[in-house]
């Protein structure tokens, strides 16, 4: 199983002091932790892309090449590429670019997004959600397989044979399908046997084991090879020396994020500290606490989803300090790694 770490370039006052970071800063923070999970022996970095305020990852390609010349064996992604809302010429445009920077280290993931800022940021309606991600998948995929596409859709304008390039640095570049909890999204990543990354941010692992299972039978139909259906989760984690650290680090930040998410999508204000603490204990799908607690969930999530091929942390809504998330990142790579390798 791979092992890595997702960020969103958090920009939210830190909880303790009040204290914002200039978009600078945030951002030196940000490469600065990547470098640390190259150090540590952790697999893979992904960076999402949102258009709000308190994130600065708008543009993750760019983010990933300033990250691929400073790392070295770490693999990069997006997490996730908003691709319903993106040209898909320009997308394979840019991730190729990073591969050849990375030297054949770049991914992504692509998704229609958890929030809907982008759409009408760059002109399209929330009534096409669906059709403009199946539409534009299908491209996407077609410039992976070619050079020079012929193709006609309705979200954009058509291809006649026009080469695209740069050519990506990998012979296939890799793409992953990022999916919440919809059905018919499983069943196409499936149907097109392409490797599924599920984001968990709430409840069990258990409970997304049928939606996994009719991602790998929609495969199995339409002939892909059991191998080439991975299955990945992104989760909400953080490691400490030990658990009550861990929680303690990092649920301020949490409690401020969340408290502005919820407020905008009517979700309740009270009971935060309570449903924080139900979501870290043992049954729970956050992956907070000591290396050996985190190991342990990590193995559980695995086992209850039938095999995992990635698993990455959610910790940048921690606003740590940069101690604390150096710690973090380095306790993830060279403690919670090793013991779930070792109980493979």
């Amino acid at each position: 199983m791979d092992i890595g770490i997702d960020s969103f370039a958090v920009t939210l006052p830190d909880p303790k002091t009040g204290r914002t970071l200039s978009a600078a800063e945030r951002m030196e923070r940000l490469l600065d932790e990547v470098e640390a999970a190259d150090r540590s022996g952790l697999d893979v970095f992904g960076i999402g892309e949102h258009h709000r305020a308190e994130f600065l990852d708008a543009a993750p390609a760019v983010i990933l090449a300033a990250a691929a010349a400073r790392t070295r064996r770490i693999r990069l992604t997006s997490a996730v590429t908003v691709l319903s809302a993106a040209d898909p010429v320009r997308v394979f445009q840019d991730f190729a670019t990073l591969d050849l920077i990375a030297r054949g280290r770049a991914e992504m993931v692509v998704g229609r997004g958890s929030f809907g800022e982008a759409y009408p940021l760059f002109g399209f309606a929330a009534e096409d959600y669906d059709a403009l991600f199946a539409e534009k998948l299908e491209l996407l995929l077609a410039l992976r397989a070619q050079t020079h596409v012929t193709w006609r859709g309705r979200f954009r304008p058509p291809l006649t044979g026009q080469g695209v390039y740069p050519r990506p640095y990998q012979e296939r570049l890799p793409i992953w399908v990022g999916v919440g909890g919809t059905p018919a999204s499983f069943a196409r990543a499936g149907t097109l046997g392409l490797p599924l990354m599920v984001a968990i941010i709430g409840g069990r692992f258990e409970r997304f084991r049928p939606l996994v299972e009719l991602y790998r039978e929609a495969g199995r139909r339409a002939g892909h090879a059991p191998e080439t259906l991975k299955v990945g989760v992104h989760a909400i984690g953080f490691v400490a020396d030990t658990d009550r650290a861990a929680r303690e680090a990092f649920y301020p930040g949490w409690a401020a994020m969340f408290g502005k998410i919820g407020a905008e999508r009517g979700w309740p204000s009270s009971g935060l500290e309570e449903q924080f603490a139900a979501m870290c204990a043992p049954g729970g799908s956050y992956l907070i606490g000591a290396p050996e607690t985190v190991a342990a969930k990590v193995r559980a999530a695995d086992a209850a989803l039938g095999g995992l091929s990635r698993l990455t942390f959610q910790m940048s809504s921690a606003m740590q300090e940069p101690e604390a998330m150096q710690r973090s990142i380095a306790l993830l790579g060279t403690e919670v790694k090793p013991r779930v390798r070792a109980a493979a």
